[in-house]
């Protein structure tokens, strides 16, 4: 059974960091590219970040030079450094697992807030 649980979220002032984090179970992690996402209420889920079996990673324009993914493969485990948050990265942020076949995953996801 392929689990993805995300966790880290919270409420933040405006101008403060949070660290995501996403434990796979289920699958074999290092053949997998890793993403966030996320869902402000009333608008479409998007892709804030991805990162490759190779690490190579990419951001959405508007978290460039703020956010911060990363993995660990030791511990199936994707994160999300988030800095200098402001008031649209208010969102759920989910995890997402994409790897061979077409085979994909999502976590639940986590709330994140940030407070102005």
């Amino acid at each position: 059974q392929v689990q993805l649980v995300e966790s880290g979220g919270g409420l933040v002032q405006a101008g403060g960091s949070l660290r995501l984090s996403c434990a796979a179970s289920g699958i074999n992690f290092g053949f997998y590219t890793m993403g966030w996402y996320r869902q402000a209420p009333g608008k479409q889920r998007d892709m804030v970040a991805s990162i490759t079996t190779t690490r190579y990673s990419s951001y959405t324009a508007s978290v460039k030079d703020r956010f911060t993914i990363s993995r660990e493969n030791n511990k199936n485990t994707v994160y999300l450094q988030m800095n200098s948050l402001n008031s649209d990265d208010t969102a759920v942020y989910y995890c997402r697992a994409s790897g061979p076949g077409g085979l994909e995953f999502w976590g639940q996801g986590t709330q994140v807030t940030v407070s102005s």
